[in-house]
């Protein structure tokens, strides 16, 4: 069963070479909208999420709204298992694809091929069913000869084919995303289109974090705002969207 709860979760960083509280509050505050304090042995930190509550079951679309910094990809990470709380507990069940950085761990010395197995095993891929799906994944990239050649000698839209390709291959229980992904050349965008629609349309749980009103209404069926690393409204997509955009009169 696919799942992800979390109770009264907390995630805190520290803050090195901190000349003083005042200089780290002003840093801090600026860069992440978190909340500065000192940890019990007197490090400056940065308390990203505060008291979190959250559970999602199957059928549950999320989606995540909140000004820049108020801690949305702290929370997409912390639920995609890349961080883990500094107290509180969370629970997850059921295979988590995230799809924030589809770039991670693509290396420009490396070929396509070696890259296509070092992104599927940060996926959490074995090498088997990466080695089973390597001919889909080259294929749909449309890279051709170039899948052996260091990544270094594509163009930008190469890249991105690449990381595309083989980052929604698998078919995950549970889909995070930070914004909806669309890249490629104009030839390559109707078919990455289609397949991130296939990958969401199949999924048990989405999460999406977006500005975007028009795209939340779509897929979602849930929201929360956050504020400051601290969730300050949750509830039904349409009641938490009427509350952060304003009422809205129009069709999306």
């Amino acid at each position: 069963m696919s799942k992800i709860n979390l109770f009264n979760v907390n995630v805190e960083f520290p803050i090195f070479n901190a000349s003083s509280r005042r200089l780290a509050n002003q840093l801090i505050r600026a860069a992440t909208g978190g909340q500065v304090g000192r940890s019990e042995g007197g490090k400056v930190t940065v308390r990203a999420l505060n008291d979190i509550n959250l559970q999602l079951k199957s059928g549950d679309r999320l989606g995540i709204v909140g000004h820049n910094g108020a801690g949305k990809s702290t929370l997409l990470r912390l639920l995609a298992g890349i961080y883990e709380p500094s107290s509180g507990k969370i629970e997850r069940g059921g295979i988590i694809s995230s799809l924030t950085d589809i770039a991670l761990g693509i290396s420009p010395e490396l070929t396509g091929r070696d890259n296509i197995i070092t992104r599927g095993v940060l996926m959490g891929m074995t090498r088997s069913q990466i080695q089973a799906q390597m001919n889909e994944i080259i294929e749909f990239s449309e890279l051709g000869e170039f899948i052996d050649l260091p990544v270094r000698t594509y163009s930008t839209g190469m890249g991105m084919r690449l990381a595309f390709s083989v980052s929604t291959i698998m078919q995950p229980e549970i889909l995070i995303m930070d914004e909806w992904l669309s890249v490629g050349d104009e030839d390559f965008v109707h078919k990455a289109e289609n397949r991130i629609r296939a990958v969401v349309d199949n999924s048990d749980i989405l999460i999406i974090a977006s500005h975007s009103r028009g795209l939340l209404e779509r897929n979602c069926n849930r929201a929360i705002w956050l504020e400051h690393g601290e969730i300050k409204l949750s509830g039904n997509i349409d009641e938490i969207l009427d509350a952060y955009f304003g009422k809205s009169n129009s069709p999306a």
